[in-house]
């Protein structure tokens, strides 16, 4: 399939490297230093998808811009989701494609769906909190993280007794502290602890690498041509 690239800094290269390796052609770079290509150069008789990651400021456009074109997105930037409801407005108008999530990696999918259930089931039997960590390298600029959040989304959904969630430390029963740590070259490592007064558990996860993100992008840019809506890594992994 022909894939356009829309950023081309460690995800970007990544990509193209492994996109190469499986067959694909990249029919375009989209990025500062490839100042002569343009979204808009593009459409769906030209590229069958194209793969988004860059900046949160830049995101959002470059979404749009892609659902205007015709062309299939696949996002993987996170920071830009306040602008979510307007992409998903834009992509039904359109009948376009969007595929978004947080986290490529399968085995973070797979956390996510864990998380959920760890969730109801420590609400059900009660006497413990809870807390997100998220560790990241230093040129992360979001935070907390994509995958964070989401995390913590999961939790919320199935522990009421937290209603909010809050940057840092906190000792308001009903907020989910999410602490986030920048340190080194982590590539991503997240860890959701349930502590009460007797003993503690832990739901971790941490990546060696960036070839599971990258993976799961290209898994989900094969998978798109052909739909319509917006998807997640739930839609294609069958969670």
């Amino acid at each position: 399939m022909k894939l356009l690239l829309i950023g081309y800094g460690k995800m970007g290269r990544a990509i193209e490297a492994q996109a190469v390796a499986r067959g694909h052609q990249i029919a375009g770079i989209v990025d500062p230093t490839h100042p002569e290509v343009q979204i808009t150069d593009f459409d769906s008789t030209t590229v069958d998808a194209a793969i988004e990651f860059t900046h949160p400021d830049a995101a959002f456009g470059n979404v749009m811009a892609c659902l205007q074109q015709g062309i299939p997105v696949v996002c993987g930037s996170t920071g830009w989701l306040h602008h979510f409801a307007e992409a998903q407005a834009l992509c039904q108008q359109k009948g376009g494609a969007l595929f978004y999530a947080s986290n490529y990696s399968v085995g973070v999918n797979l956390f996510f769906h864990f998380n959920e259930y760890i969730a109801a089931k420590m609400h059900q039997f009660g006497g413990y909190d809870v807390l997100v960590r998220e560790i990241h390298h230093t040129q992360k600029v979001d935070q907390p993280s994509g995958t964070a959040l989401t995390a913590a989304e999961g939790i919320l959904r199935n522990f009421p007794e937290k209603t909010t969630w809050r940057n840092e430390p906190t000792q308001n029963p009903n907020e989910l502290a999410i602490l986030s740590e920048r340190v080194g070259q982590v590539v991503g490592t997240h860890i959701v602890t349930y502590q009460s007064g007797v003993d503690q558990i832990e739901l971790k996860h941490e990546a060696h690498s960036r070839d599971g993100f990258v993976l799961g992008a290209l898994l989900a840019a094969e998978w798109l041509p052909g739909h319509q809506g917006t998807f997640g890594m739930k839609d294609l992994l069958g969670l």
